[in-house]
């Protein structure tokens, strides 16, 4: 089907449909210095705003129609490092049909932040980019491949910075949309922008509120082991406790000036996230878990660093530096399934050895 052609519009416009009559109302189109500046007028005094095509270590050209934070979301969107996040895990190793995963994650963070942004007269577009690659970086079987990778690294292997300095840089992405990255973790310095705590925020809530729904569909804890407080407070169903949580961020901004929460709401979310903790997260079940993959993914950057001509386009010595930089890269860049995969083709791992619930089979 090549589509439909409509007499009244000439040879040169093919519709979709026989019937299309869609259209703006308009012939005039609005590129984007009259985005940007439309964009300008609306924000928040201290919002971010887009021009020309932002600050990035490569110059590069403005686009016509989009801003330079929205080429940041398309890049993200169209990444290889975010399709993969699909396969990593959130919180269960191999999740089933309706639990989350770092792809999942992602998204809920996006709707968030992207929530709290709209209402406070933020930039929006780069509160979405940021949200949507904070975990590009992050490695297979969660964040227990922080502790597998870190002895390989000086300073360590944080997926924050491992994907802002690292895992992203082929996107040339803007030093904003980079600085929000970096910092979502709040072990890490406040980011430099608005939208960039917001972000911050919004990761945390997203997956308290989940990673607890999940916990309770898989049957590891109960809606009545609910902090009373929390659940005094912000409810026993996801919707609520989102929406408790975005409209105390709002209302603390709104009153204060500063990206934050009301005091009180912000107590019961720590509580809540100290009994994912307590409950889900340090479970037996979960501590055995981290060690398969922490035992797994440590053998895997081993082997990979003493043949780095088995990592896709690199050219190292063995044992170098370089060779042991290239692989952490290649196994954090990793799904589950594939570094099980890897481990039991290349390594001859036993599959009694491997994380709980993982399914080896392509």
């Amino acid at each position: 089907m090549t589509g439909h052609r409509a007499e009244t519009l000439g040879d040169d416009v093919t519709l979709a449909h026989t019937d299309s009559w869609a259209g703006p109302g308009s012939t005039a189109t609005v590129d984007r210095r009259i985005r940007e500046e439309l964009e300008d007028a609306s924000l928040a005094p201290l919002a971010t705003r887009a021009f020309d095509a932002g600050q990035r270590l490569r110059p590069e050209e403005p686009d016509p129609w989009r801003t330079c934070f929205e080429r940041d979301r398309d890049r993200i969107l169209h990444a290889a490092s975010f399709r993969r996040l699909a396969g990593k895990t959130q919180v269960f190793i191999f999740p089933h049909d309706h639990q989350r995963t770092r792809l999942t994650h992602a998204l809920e963070v996006a709707q968030v932040a992207r929530a709290v942004s709209s209402a406070l007269g933020l930039n929006v577009t780069l509160t979405e980019a940021i949200a949507l690659g904070h975990d590009c970086g992050h490695g297979p079987g969660g964040h227990a491949s922080e502790d597998a990778l870190s002895p390989f690294l000086d300073g360590g292997f944080d997926h924050a910075t491992w994907g802002a300095d690292e895992t992203l840089t082929p996107l040339n992405l803007c030093a904003e949309t980079l600085d929000g990255i970096r910092n979502h973790s709040w072990s890490r310095p406040a980011p430099a922008t608005p939208e960039g705590e917001v972000v911050s925020w919004a990761d945390r809530i997203a997956y308290v509120c989940h990673d607890f729904e999940d916990a309770v569909a898989a049957g590891i804890v109960t809606p009545d082991q609910l902090p009373s407080r929390v659940a005094e407070r912000c409810g026993t169903r996801r919707s609520q406790q989102l929406d408790t949580f975005i409209s105390a961020m709002i209302d603390a901004t709104a009153a204060t000036g500063r990206i934050g929460m009301t005091a009180d709401i912000a107590d019961a979310l720590a509580q809540f996230r100290k009994s994912n903790y307590d409950a889900v997260y340090l479970r037996p079940a979960s501590r055995r878990q981290a060690a398969a993959v922490i035992d797994l993914l440590r053998a895997l950057a081993e082997h990979y660093g003493r043949h780095p001509e088995a990592i896709p386009d690199v050219q190292v010595e063995a044992g170098s530096a370089e060779a042991v930089r290239a692989a952490v890269g290649y196994v954090a860049g990793m799904t589950d399934r594939f570094a099980c995969q890897r481990a039991v083709t290349l390594l001859d791992w036993n599959v009694d050895r491997l994380p709980e619930g993982i399914d080896t089979h392509p």
